[in-house]
C-alpha cells in the first residue's frame, strides 16, 4: 500500500482483530493450482485458497468469479456482499 496512513490503519486492525494462521505453503500452492485448472485466475485461486485455509468467508464483487465458486467444492461460504449480509442478518 501505497498510503502510509492507510497500510498503518490496516496493521492496527489486523493486529486488534486477526489471528495468524499457520499453513504448509506446498499445500496451498497444489490447492490453488487445482483451482486453476477449474477456471481461476492464479491471484483468485490463491486468495480462494487462502480464506479456505483460515475458515473463513470468501466475499467477491466479481459475479463472473461467484458463479464459478458455486460450481467448486468448497470448504467454505462464497459470495457477493449481499448474500454475505443476508447471510449473517445485517441490514
Amino acid at each position: 500500500m501505497a498510503d502510509q496512513i492507510e497500510r498503518f490503519q490496516v496493521f492496527h486492525l489486523l493486529r486488534e482483530s486477526g489471528k495468524l494462521i499457520v499453513t504448509d505453503k506446498e499445500i496451498a500452492r497444489r490447492r490453488a493450482e487445482k483451482l486453476v485448472t477449474f477456471g481461476l485466475g492464479p491471484a483468485d485461486a490463491a486468495h480462494l485458497t487462502f480464506a479456505e485455509i483460515a475458515l473463513g468467508d470468501f466475499v467477491t464483487c466479481d459475479d463472473r468469479l461467484c458463479k464459478q465458486c458455486s460450481r467448486l467444492d468448497l470448504k467454505i461460504w462464497a459470495g457477493n456482499p449481499v448474500a454475505f449480509c443476508e447471510k449473517e442478518g445485517l441490514k
